[in-house]
């Protein structure tokens, strides 16, 4: 019998009830994630006013704009690391984390002490970066397994920061006074987080940490056995090969994964610097409704598009065709700046396609988290998602950073050229360095099943 018979009847599955108790469990935190990253630009200007701030230092302003994306990737590695331990042992600790830290920050007496709050808020995230993505993967069945992480982490971080916006404009329009209203806001990211919090305990282990790494085949069959309603298989033995030797091993495609998803953090991030900028204020729109019309009319619709496609033409091509898309889009945006800065709905059009073709692409790959546990061994497959986390923290810490810089030294339609050069980047570093992923089952993209890894089998 196969080494790898039990994962044969995992891959294998039809989509279940399981997985969708999977999607929805895991989902949730990533719905967290995006809701609570995005509140905070939405009343942020009515914390200033709280606290009294009139103006934002250089410092203060990075610290702000950079605290919850520096604890992310201290959360990632933290939490990459632990998980290798155990994944389920540590799963429910993410979400718990981010729901105390979201309802502290309505506590926060200074601004310092809400960006020291955000910095642990985003260990969090960054550990749920980490936990969600790698769970999704060795759950699910080898033919959805792109959509069900396309869909649980691209589609629900999207509708949590649409969410942020449509729960703002409603106590807006019901009259709450500003002050309360920025504490409600920040605080109902403490809900969702909760809401999973106990299935998230509950979820079982998954068969594939029990098997290769806790050495214990007759739990990981157990658990296929659970999942897939079929007799107990055969699972694999542990794999006894040395960490080091097996990240080494796999080091080009995982940080591969890693510079894609910090590219496709840097276009993105960017992008909200110069959007609200040039099109809302000539369209006459507050920055949460734009922010609102561009989530439901483009980035939403964008990412179930991207969960829909992922699958089926695969992850290579859907990336390159985001990215070089982008690369279009922002290159007339440039190109045309000074008709789009006269004509609004030009600037808007451009803008929208920009955000369809970055969301579908490698916002539905890299950066929902895809690439770097596909490309990731067993072994240390939590740690090489991490490293694909930092890379993407890298990169939307470079936007938050050195593009407001950019602005004032190339102006508004040099960095738009800049970020059309970026996706083309992005678009070749895609086709060189990350191998395609798409309906093929864990250990066949990563050599699981290779000749030393049978040998330990056979021990």
């Amino acid at each position: 019998m196969s080494a790898t018979h039990a994962f044969v009847t995992l891959d294998e599955q039809k989509f279940k009830r399981f997985h969708w108790l999977t999607l929805f469990t895991t989902g949730m935190g990533v719905f967290t994630d995006g809701y609570d990253l995005s509140s905070i630009g939405i009343v942020l200007p009515l914390v200033l006013a709280s606290f009294g701030v009139t103006k934002l230092t250089g410092l203060e302003s990075g610290a702000l704009a950079g605290s919850a994306l520096v604890g992310a990737a201290v959360g990632a590695i933290i939490f990459g690391l632990l998980a290798q331990n155990g994944r389920k042992k540590f799963y429910g600790y993410d979400v718990m984390l981010m729901a105390v830290m979201a309802f502290a920050q309505i506590f926060a007496p200074t601004l310092w002490w809400l960006i020291a709050i955000r910095f642990v808020l985003g260990i969090g995230v960054g550990a749920d970066y980490v936990l969600s993505p790698t769970i999704m993967a060795e759950h699910s069945n080898r033919p959805d397994r792109g959509k069900k992480i396309a869909i649980g982490f691209g589609v629900m971080w999207q509708a949590g920061a649409m969410i942020a916006a449509l729960l703002s404009l409603a106590l807006i329009g019901s009259g709450v006074s500003p002050d309360l209203r920025w504490r409600i806001v920040l605080a109902f990211g403490a809900i969702p987080a909760l809401s999973v919090l106990y299935l998230r305990r509950k979820m079982p282990e998954t068969a594939r940490y029990l098997a290769r790494l806790e050495g214990d085949q007759a739990a990981a069959s157990d658990v296929v056995r659970q999942i897939s309603g079929a007799a107990a298989q055969q699972a694999p033995a542990r794999d006894r090969r040395k960490f080091g030797e097996v990240f080494a091993a796999h080091a080009g495609p995982i940080f591969g994964a890693a510079l894609v998803w910090m590219l496709f953090d840097v276009v993105i991030y960017s992008g909200i610097l110069f959007g609200p900028s040039l099109i809302a204020q000539s369209l006459g729109m507050s920055p949460a409704i734009f922010a609102l019309l561009i989530s439901v009319v483009f980035i939403l619709p964008a990412a179930v598009a991207g969960a829909l496609l992922i699958d089926r033409i695969g992850r290579k091509p859907l990336t390159v065709l985001g990215f070089v898309g982008s690369a279009i889009s922002l290159g007339l945006f440039a190109w045309l700046h000074d008709a789009a800065m006269a004509a609004p709905a030009l600037g808007l059009a451009l803008f929208g396609i920009y955000n369809v073709m970055i969301v579908v692409g490698p916002g539905t790959t890299a950066g929902a988290g895809i690439l770097g546990v596909e490309v990731s061994p067993t072994r240390i497959r939590s740690f090489g998602q991490a490293v694909t986390v930092v890379g993407g923290r890298i990169g939307a810490s470079f936007s938050a950073f050195v593009f407001p810089v950019l602005f004032g030294v190339i102006g508004e339609q040099g960095v738009i050229w800049a970020l059309a050069a970026t996706s083309v980047v992005g678009a070749i570093a895609t086709m060189l360095v990350i191998p395609e992923t798409a309906r093929r089952s864990l250990e066949e993209i990563n050599g699981d099943h290779d000749a030393n890894l049978v040998a330990a089998a056979a021990e």
